[in-house]
């Protein structure tokens, strides 16, 4: 068969569930600002910047149209010390399950690795998890001029090394990056509920399901490719 030669993981929800210190960071912020968030509020900040995030946030207030751009900046800043303060607790046991045999076949297959993930924190949280060696490419979401559902997070990747897009895969846990993927003329594969993922060209329920061989399968079967005799 023919393999991809790069993978673009996401980080929160593909790699690691960083998605309850976002939740709680964010929950804490909206506190102080007078605003209640639950989880299924949360649900809409995924995959999307910081600054995305709070304009969500701010927009259940009224009152609070109209902030200055250096209000919200600093406001995003807070929300990223707490978010900080949280992941000081990340070890290598917050790996997802599934995760590390799929990098590790990746690498033994000699296929290129990135990190496609709108978190700034991302370099620092691959340190923690003991996977930052493995990736080949992060991606600078301060260089990323619009964020996912535009594709250009996994272009830049793709670009980096000359990779054609049709050559690479993205593995991603939200609408928002699964459409992304697509509209990059990617290979896309989801990871979650089905139905919130729909636009997937192959979807697994959880990371435990991320098997290196059937993507290659399915992957070959999206873009026709005949296997080798």
């Amino acid at each position: 068969m023919t393999k991809p030669k790069l993978f673009i993981f996401d980080l929160d929800g593909v790699i690691t569930d960083t998605a309850e210190f976002h939740f709680l960071a964010w929950k804490q912020l909206a506190e102080e600002l007078g605003i209640t968030i639950d989880r299924r509020f949360n649900e809409e900040l995924k995959g999307i910047s910081r600054m995305e995030s709070l304009e969500k946030i701010l927009a259940l207030d009224p009152a609070l149209q109209g902030m200055p751009l250096e209000e919200k900046k600093r406001l995003a800043e807070k929300k990223n010390d707490h978010y900080k303060e949280l992941i000081r607790t990340i070890t290598p046991d917050h790996i997802l399950p599934g995760v590390e045999p799929l990098i590790k076949r990746i690498k033994e297959e000699g296929i290129l690795l990135a990190l496609g993930s709108a978190s700034k924190n991302a370099p620092a949280v691959l340190q923690r998890l003991g996977l930052y060696e493995d990736f080949d490419f992060i991606v600078d979401p301060a260089k990323v001029k619009k964020g996912k559902p535009d594709p250009e997070i996994f272009t830049k990747a793709a670009d980096h090394f000359r990779v054609p897009y049709s050559a690479c895969v993205g593995v991603e846990d939200s609408a928002a990056g699964i459409e992304a993927i697509n509209r990059a003329g990617m290979f896309s594969v989801g990871v979650g509920a089905a139905d919130v993922l729909s636009a997937s060209a192959y979807i697994v329920p959880d990371t435990s399901r991320l098997d290196f061989d059937r993507i290659v399968e399915k992957f070959n079967r999206a873009w026709e490719v005949e296997p080798s005799r």
